[in-house]
């Protein structure tokens, strides 16, 4: 089985950007470490500095489905409930 990619798109509401960026870089290295977790990367967007971009790459479904049940991705999660629109997009690769 290929890997799970995983693009998140995270965008602050208004007067939220600092509270959000902050717990994005929180959750970074523990995900990381996680044993599934074969890329896990927090982006920019250079034009909207209230546009973040998660990449990550996964070993299956299920590791995916572990590091959702990290007590990190969990705090995360509510940290940023009603101050960030978010878009999930969960991909295999074809080619």
């Amino acid at each position: 089985m290929k890997e799970l990619i995983v693009v998140a798109t995270i965008t602050a509401r208004d007067g939220n950007e600092v509270l959000v960026r902050e717990a994005l870089e929180r959750v970074v290295p523990p995900s990381r470490a996680e044993a599934g977790c074969l890329r896990y990367d927090l982006n920019i967007d250079l034009g909207n500095h209230a546009n973040y971009v998660m990449l990550e790459a996964w070993r299956d479904e299920a590791a995916l489905s572990a590091h959702e049940a990290t007590p990190h991705f969990q705090e995360l999660v509510k940290a940023v409930g009603g101050k960030a629109d978010i878009q999930i997009l969960k991909l295999n690769q074809i080619v």
